[in-house]
């Protein structure tokens, strides 16, 4: 439980950091945002969840980010990592070919992705705690299917969008990978078979 409480912490405080820094530069590391369809800014799909507008911005993604990430990380670091690598690069890759020409910004998309990837887990890995868990979050996060709608110039519903398609899409084939199960030896000791 420690090391993912300190893997969350990590990520949390070095967005902090990150937008510190920023500020310091005066907001310099913005170009850093994913600028659809420039070829020479491909790498930004992995740079622009770390950016943040404004503290408002950052904390109102913080405040989703950890209630979505500490439920993933209920199946391990290793299984959290990987959500959030798939997460990450499917929705940057649509975000920067289909997207609006604007600097897209934050970690709305990666948030949208853990949303979707954990209630859809219902439908790909049916177990008892997989629907209630579905079900909690849809209870109180289910008006996030309306960030998927383009309501502000200044959103990226793109981000939502795809974020949230990209869940899905991790959650099929995270749900696939075999998951090591613990089985009792004769000895009374744990031997993990696949």
């Amino acid at each position: 439980m420690a090391k993912r409480i300190t893997v969350l912490a990590t990520i949390c405080a070095t967005m902090i950091a990150v937008h510190i820094v920023n500020l310091g530069i005066g907001g310099a590391l913005l170009s850093f945002g994913i600028d659809p369809r420039d070829l020479d800014s491909i790498y930004t799909i992995f740079t622009a969840p770390w950016l943040h507008a404004d503290f408002a911005h950052l904390f109102g993604n913080l405040a989703s980010f950890v209630v979505l990430a500490a439920i993933c990380l209920l199946n391990g670091i290793r299984y959290f990592l990987k959500a959030s690598m798939l997460i990450i690069l499917i929705t940057g890759a649509l975000v920067w070919a289909f997207a609006r020409d604007n600097i897209h910004i934050g970690a709305s998309g990666w948030i949208f992705g853990l949303w979707s990837l954990v209630i859809a887990l219902a439908w790909f890995d049916r177990s008892w705690r997989n629907i209630a868990i579905s079900l909690a979050v849809t209870f109180f996060y289910g008006s996030m299917a309306f960030g998927v709608l383009p309501t502000d110039g200044y959103i990226s519903f793109e981000s939502h969008l795809f974020g949230a398609l990209s869940g899905v899409i991790a959650a099929a084939i995270l749900s696939k990978e075999p998951r090591q199960v613990a089985v009792p030896s004769k000895a009374g000791e744990l031997k993990f078979w696949s």
